[in-house]
């Protein structure tokens, strides 16, 4: 499902350049661009702390090699499915293409949920994980990156076991933590860039992000640095979210202490009410509820896919809200 509806979403917003090249469509190049060039699927068993044998899913869809090596996150959700990941693969062909770089389209991952799992059980997940990834990834053939649940801790782990089998050191994945050859910024590049964007956006309306309230969903790398580059342009973050529920409060959150939760601690949102004082405490937390319900001048989806349905779109102009702008939300609900 998810899968076609990213298809016809962008497929229907390119018909005025296939009503000016009928030769796409004569040579069915649509055919061929939303049929992957391979899909992987494999089995992946591990051993918890308790000695018990877990079985999850593992999955690559290698979607379009045309310009160049397939390019694409590997995420690790309860959620994930092969129609999710085909469905991230295939943008991922048109987000690279754009950058001007000679990158293909891919996307992989499992239905293993690395929330609550010790470092043991996450690196022996990923060892085996990588064990049958391997063969089909390559510094000129698929070069992976992490996505949802996959940080440079994971990536760390899975580049260990890739060395390993092949027995080469090459940049096989993007991601990795400094200490293993990775890029300066590159944990901070998303959410910053989403931030650079709506800066110039508000810039273009004689706007700026001081004084704005903003509200982002998500906790994970994409919104917490958007959050803590938002703080630096002026702006105060009301609102953040995971999976349980959001944190709310409108003089502003304290950036550093969501970032040790979640980067450190691999906690849940609610645990920020214990970095105060009962009688310093302004914060609140709200359990099972649209984090949308907040009033804000700026709203930034930053957690999944399809997070904002009609309902919280609906709810966020009747707020009052002047900009929405997506950071890895990837493809918004119609």
């Amino acid at each position: 499902m998810e899968f076609i509806d990213a298809a016809t979403e962008i497929l229907e917003s390119i018909v005025p350049v296939l009503d000016e090249h009928p030769e796409y469509e004569e040579n069915n190049v649509l055919e061929r661009l939303v049929e992957p060039e391979r899909v992987v699927m494999f089995r992946v068993p591990w051993v918890d702390d308790n000695g018990e044998i877990q079985v999850n899913r593992g999955f690559r869809v290698q979607f379009n090699s045309a310009v160049g090596p397939y390019k694409g996150g590997l995420r690790f959700h309860p959620t994930v499915n092969l129609s999710i990941l085909k469905f991230l693969g295939f943008e991922q062909i048109f987000k690279n293409s754009l950058t001007g770089m000679s990158i293909g389209g891919a996307k992989g991952g499992s239905d293993f949920n690395p929330k609550g799992k010790s470092d043991g059980e996450v690196m022996r997940f990923c060892q085996n994980f990588m064990s049958e990834l391997f063969r089909f990834i390559g510094p000129d053939t698929d070069i992976p990156a992490g996505d949802m649940g996959v940080s440079g801790r994971e990536v760390a782990y899975l580049f260990g076991q890739y060395k390993k089998l092949s027995t080469v050191h090459v940049a096989v994945l993007t991601g990795a933590p400094m200490e293993f050859g990775g890029s300066l910024v590159r944990k901070e590049a998303t959410g910053y860039g989403l931030i650079y964007i709506v800066d110039e956006a508000l810039r273009v309306r004689n706007d700026s992000f001081k004084d704005k309230k903003v509200v982002i969903s998500g906790s994970g790398n994409v919104a917490i640095y958007a959050a803590e580059k938002a703080v630096m342009m002026g702006a105060k973050v009301i609102a953040m979210c995971d999976s349980s529920g959001y944190i709310h409060d409108e003089n502003g959150l304290y950036i550093p202490f969501i970032k040790e939760i979640k980067e450190v601690n691999r906690g849940r949102i609610s645990d920020y009410l214990n970095y105060f004082k009962k009688e310093d405490l302004t914060a609140e937390y709200i359990e099972n509820s649209v984090i949308w319900n907040v009033k804000c001048d700026i709203a930034l989806p930053c957690a999944t896919q399809n997070e904002l349905s009609e309902e919280s779109a609906r709810i966020i102009v009747s707020n009052g809200t002047n900009y929405v702008a997506e950071g890895g939300a990837n493809m918004l609900q119609h």
